[in-house]
């Protein structure tokens, strides 16, 4: 199979067309499709139209799928989440701030798959940072900083019972499942090695990442502000516009990502996978 690639215009990102994603893939390509995703971070999949099924059966040839702690999933599909925001509703878009999908886990998932079903003819666009190219580009003085430091992850902040999500008063279409198990917290490398690519990048985000060991609340604080401001300048974001039948693929290890609104009255839908990851590499 002969497909053809082309990249973005940023430094996230490479479009991945000629291929068939309803169909099962040879080695080579599913490999060849690996090898873009993890040395371009987002892999883009124009023209797919995929029902559940070749949806999930594509996902599966890359990995285990993930698991879905705080957020309903397709009572047919349970790998699947259906995210649907309708026209009239006014709740905030999910996923709106920018973090590393369920960073708070054990071992965060490597991918997250989204497939578009209804894209509003407005806003509703997806912004990547990148993380590892953030840190290549870090201060010599703030790489020696963070060298060896470790990060609290927690889903308290947007799922515990006291969170934002169980105490928004907006309805929404989304099923969202507040938990007292979204106060615990695990410890990841604030630097962390890509399994595959061997690139360092800044495993933090606003979202999950709560504090950081051996160091009191405000130090911490401060210095994780210092590195999201760094990590958020426009050179390390690309901004993706969706357009019907599109799927993305993108490396929670390499960047961060953030879901927009600017829709309001009109319906988007996309389905979302997430494929399971490795326990962070420390350094």
């Amino acid at each position: 199979m002969e497909f053809k690639t082309s990249k973005s215009s940023s430094n996230i990102g490479v479009v991945i067309t000629g291929v068939d994603l309803s169909e099962p893939l040879n080695n080579d390509v599913i490999n060849e499709i690996h090898n873009l995703w993890v040395n371009n971070y987002v892999a883009i999949f124009p023209n797919q139209k995929l029902d559940h099924n070749s949806y999930a059966d594509f996902a599966k040839q890359f990995g285990s799928y993930g698991s879905e702690p705080y957020i309903g999933t397709m009572k047919s599909q349970p790998h699947i989440v259906e995210l649907r925001r309708k026209a009239n509703e006014t709740s905030s878009p999910f996923g709106g701030t920018w973090h590393s999908d369920w960073s708070f886990q054990e071992s965060p998932p490597s991918a997250t798959m989204l497939h578009s079903k209804i894209v509003p003819p407005v806003g509703g666009d997806t912004l990547f940072a990148n993380t590892a190219l953030a840190y290549d580009e870090l201060s010599l003085e703030l790489k020696e900083k963070v060298k060896g430091l470790n990060a609290f992850h927690s889903a308290k902040l947007p799922y515990a019972k006291d969170g934002f999500y169980a105490l928004e008063n907006e309805k929404r279409t989304l099923k969202i499942k507040p938990s007292n198990k979204a106060n615990e917290a695990y410890l990841h490398p604030l630097v962390r090695v890509h399994k595959d690519t061997k690139r360092k990048s800044l495993f933090i985000n606003p979202v999950y990442t709560i504090g950081v060991e051996g160091m009191s609340e405000v130090d911490a604080f401060n210095l994780l502000s210092e590195l999201f401001e760094h990590m958020l300048q426009d050179k390390y974001i690309y901004r993706h516009s969706w357009k019907p039948n599109m799927l993305i693929m993108w490396d929670n290890r390499s960047v961060m990502h953030m879901a927009e609104g600017g829709y309001d009255g009109h319906e988007r839908l996309m389905h979302r996978i997430t494929l399971a990851g490795e326990t962070p590499l420390k350094i």
